[in-house]
């Protein structure tokens, strides 16, 4: 199983990062969750330029998507909202349909468990958009439970795409 694991922070020490890096490394046997960093490389959503062929940073994006059985989505939450560089990947594929269907499992890396559901909520909207099928969507505090609290949302998201991989045709 391959999971692609995306930050919506651009920031090289984001604690978002570090969830998907400490998530990478509990993934179980027979699982591999894979780092995503090309969203910094996409051109602002224009489908003008779509016309004349997609650039190869989004067909690149969309080559990762559908090669993955699931997405892991963490993110901090900007302005109330979700981060630009990530609606502006999601935006480039809600019409070539690599996400529709998809399991993505979301998250925030938070100093609390109160903060960041605002993004979290922006981003389960944006994602319904393309019929994605969400796992998750609290935030995970640092702290005690950190690790534990990770370690339930990849199992569950990698139980969500075992079974989406069992029903489809």
């Amino acid at each position: 199983m391959r999971i692609l694991g995306i930050c919506g922070s651009l920031q090289a020490r984001s604690s978002n990062l570090t969830l998907l890096h400490t998530a990478r490394a509990m993934a179980p046997e027979g699982v591999e969750l894979v780092l995503y960093d090309g969203i910094r490389e996409l051109p602002l959503f224009n489908p003008d330029i779509e016309a004349s062929g997609a650039p190869p940073a989004v067909s690149e994006w969309r080559r990762a998507i559908a090669a993955s059985d699931a997405l892991l989505i963490a993110s901090p939450e900007y302005g109330h909202s979700l981060p630009g560089a990530l609606k502006n990947a999601i935006d480039w594929v809600i019409g070539t349909g690599e996400l529709e269907r998809k399991v993505v499992g979301v998250t925030a890396a938070t100093v609390s468990p109160e903060r960041g559901r605002l993004g979290l909520q922006a981003l389960r909207g944006t994602l319904g958009a393309v019929s994605a099928r969400v796992v998750g969507g609290e935030p995970i505090a640092r702290g005690p439970s950190f690790e534990r609290e990770l370690a339930a949302l990849l199992g569950a998201l990698i139980d969500a795409a075992r079974a989406g991989a069992t029903s489809e045709p």
